[in-house]
């Protein structure tokens, strides 16, 4: 785990409301992961058979064209959205309402272990040690999902969900929301038709326009080369993040140096990265 303090804190986040003043980071460097377009995805807890495939869409688009899904690892929408970021080759950033070291909820620990194994991060504001999460804390974390993300969209939410605080914070932190619509007869969609009829999110009418709002390239992250096990493949989305160096990538992946070892040399004899020189590798 990496302590962030004040001056390693990213800027995306220094201004957002009540500036943390220390993170915890488990996983892929922060700072190669805010390089690429970030996008958030949240909603409800209690989710429609609806809302579940359009997350899982509106995810997986967006994985391909190269952008990394942030989310809260909560129930619902956020896990499904990371799950379908992953399930796509792509790259998820988690933030915590409680420590990295205790996940929350704890159904979700092999989800947070996966997040980490494949090249994304987990970031929380709470020292090891914390304890179970308080109400505040959830609404607290809102802040960051949006603050570290370019655009956030909300999957599906109902009137009174905390999801919609998401939206306000990103309007008032000037990054565009998005909303999926649903039917006009679903409780659980009020809070999205609501945000639309406001005019406060654009509306959604598929995972490849909004890809195209965005501005992201479709072919991005689907040349991403297929690695033969768990341990390439995390080197390799690792590599996609800007990674080069050896340490680098011991240090991200979280191998053993000898899983390390055979796992690069597999890469290299397969033709999927190429040695540079001086301990760094590239992508083929």
């Amino acid at each position: 785990m990496l302590t962030l303090n004040h001056s390693d804190i990213p800027p995306q986040l220094t201004t957002v409301p009540n500036p943390p003043e220390r993170l915890y980071l488990e996983g892929a460097p922060l700072e190669a992961l805010l390089e690429r377009p970030r996008i958030a995805i949240v909603g409800s807890r209690k989710v429609t058979s609806y809302g579940r495939g359009c997350t899982e869409q509106i995810a997986a688009a967006l994985s391909r064209s190269g952008a990394v899904v942030v989310s809260g690892l909560a129930l619902g929408v956020d896990s499904i959205a990371h799950q379908a970021a992953l399930d796509a080759n792509g790259t998820t950033i988690a933030v915590l309402p409680g420590p990295t070291s205790k996940i929350y909820p704890a159904s979700h620990t092999q989800l947070a272990k996966r997040i980490v194994e494949e090249g994304g991060s987990l970031l929380s504001e709470y020292a090891s040690g914390s304890g179970s999460p308080r109400k505040h804390q959830f609404i607290d974390r809102n802040r960051l999902i949006s603050g570290l993300s370019d655009a956030v969209v909300i999957a599906e939410a109902a009137i009174g969900s905390g999801s919609l605080h998401t939206a306000r914070l990103a309007r008032e932190q000037g990054r565009p929301v998005y909303a999926v619509p649903g039917p006009i007869t679903s409780p659980g969609h009020a809070g999205t038709n609501q945000l639309i009829a406001d005019g406060h999110a654009q509306l959604i009418t598929s995972p490849e326009a909004l890809v195209e709002a965005l501005g992201l390239d479709k072919a991005t992250q689907s040349a991403l080369p297929l690695g033969d096990t768990p341990e390439e493949q995390a080197i390799l989305r690792l590599m996609q993040t800007g990674l080069t160096a050896s340490d680098a990538l011991l240090a991200a992946s979280q191998l053993s140096v000898m899983d390390f070892d055979q796992a690069i040399t597999m890469l290299e004899i397969n033709g999927h990265i190429k040695n540079i020189g001086n301990g760094h590798w590239r992508l083929v």
